[in-house]
């Protein structure tokens, strides 16, 4: 939703893209702060969540959530952008409880070499609410809740009221559901012993510039292609695009979770892929107000990634450095061409995103022992990748274009590349998997 507003405010507030961008500064800034906070509570007096337990956890992330959302009424009411700002960031801290909690909970619900598996499988539903956000949102801000004529902060009342009332409705869910029970015995370890962990340190740094070229791409693309020497589209039809971008996602965190799980026979293994892409994407066009003549292109970012999954190998570490030089090919590609070259190579980016969150973050904490849950908040303060990187992209974008500021996120990639080259030739999870089955 947070792209749907960028535009939106801009046009509302008259702001600069540095400016626009402080959305994303307040929003994964939160994340950053909530983590300080949690790693100096869980340092002092000991973990928080392992204390009052995931579930807990996890209901008190939708609250503030709610609470943030709730925040949006009195800011379109006095039409003040701080407001917004604030509303925004209270927020981010509702979802870094539910990054630590949930995240850390999909974890401990299997073996920790089928970890990336079970997290590209959550995500991919994440994906799932970031495909319609752009279409179900940007049409109810965009159009159906818009004041005729003209662009007003009103729009954005109710449907934030509705997304306040739907995570009241969803902590009333996971109230009433039982859910097994995870305690950590470990003594807290004093300083910071997770930082002697080489994985760790690359780790976050990986989790910094994926979050901020993610963030930053999907941020730009609609006033990207608004470019007259790119698409020359209006918000309504490139929030269309927007939410292809983020299918992608989906697409390929679905086909990871299966790509990247233990024990299928390869044949199988490549069916349920091909088939899981096959619906995923028809699934998208269901959503999005495009035609399958307005898309057919995509098709051949479907078929690089099941490639892509193939020279992989199953391996979280190969997979992962695999889409970053993908993607450094496809950023630049956007960077160098004029029109729909350059529109198609900065959509294509989404789906090999795809796996990068949970590959990093499974191979960041691997091996980490007592220190993970420590390891852990170290990882999510780094989503401040989100706040600064889409900031910087803004100050130089209001300097030399939209079109030469993607080589923010083009140099996030090359670092991505790095680290996933890295656990290859060092840590990658499927090589333990395999000595452990051949009794090494």
């Amino acid at each position: 939703m947070n792209d749907i507003l960028i535009p939106h405010l801009r046009s509302l507030f008259k702001l600069s893209y540095t400016q626009s961008m402080l959305v994303q500064f307040c929003f994964f800034g939160a994340y950053f702060i909530g983590s300080v906070i949690y790693f100096l509570i869980s340092y002092f007096k000991g973990d928080p969540i392992n204390k009052i337990g995931y579930k807990n956890g996890i209901l008190l992330g939708l609250l503030i959530s709610a609470i943030g959302c709730g925040l949006f009424y009195p800011a379109a009411s006095l039409s003040v952008y701080g407001v917004f700002l604030v509303a925004l960031f209270t927020l981010g801290l509702g979802f870094t409880l539910l990054q630590i909690a949930a995240n850390a909970y999909v974890s401990l619900l299997g073996s920790e070499e089928t970890a990336s598996s079970r997290l590209n499988l959550t995500q991919g539903f994440n994906s799932f609410g970031t495909t319609i956000a752009p279409v179900l949102g940007g049409y109810m801000i965009l159009e159906f809740f818009a004041d005729k004529g003209h662009i007003s902060a009103n729009s954005t009342k109710i449907p934030y009221l509705i997304f306040a009332v739907l995570f009241l409705l969803l902590g009333l869910i996971i109230y009433k559901v039982k859910l097994p029970v995870f305690t950590n015995d470990d003594t807290a370890e004093k300083g910071l012993g997770a930082l002697k962990f080489p994985q760790l340190k690359r780790g976050i740094f990986g989790i910094f510039f994926y979050v901020g070229a993610e963030v930053a791409i999907g941020s730009f693309i609609i006033i990207f292609l608004k470019q007259n020497n790119i698409a020359g589209l209006s918000e309504s039809i490139s929030k269309n695009f927007l939410a292809l971008y983020w299918g992608g996602a989906m697409i390929g965190r679905f086909i990871g979770a299966i790509s990247l799980s233990q024990g299928l026979p390869p044949l199988k293994k490549g069916f349920y892929m091909i088939a899981t892409s096959v619906l995923v994407f028809a699934l998208i066009l269901s959503i999005v107000n495009l035609t399958f003549a307005d898309i057919y292109p995509y098709l051949i970012f479907m078929l690089l990634n099941l490639i892509g999954f193939l020279l992989g190998k199953s391996a979280a570490a190969r997979t992962l450095f695999i889409f970053a030089i993908i993607n450094i090919v496809l950023v630049g590609t956007a960077i160098l061409f004029m029109g729909h070259i350059a529109m198609w190579a900065i959509i294509g980016v989404g789906i090999f995103n795809s796996i990068m969150y949970s590959n990093i973050y499974t191979l960041s904490i691997s091996g980490l022992g007592k220190y993970t849950s420590q390891g852990s908040s170290l990882l999510v303060m780094a989503i401040l990748g989100g706040a600064l990187v889409p900031v910087l992209q803004g100050a130089i974008a209001d300097m030399i274009g939209i079109q030469k500021a993607m080589v923010i996120p083009l140099v996030c990639y090359l670092y991505i590349a790095y680290f996933g080259y890295y656990c290859w030739k060092n840590i990658d999870l499927s090589l333990i998997t395999h000595k452990k089955a051949a009794g090494h």
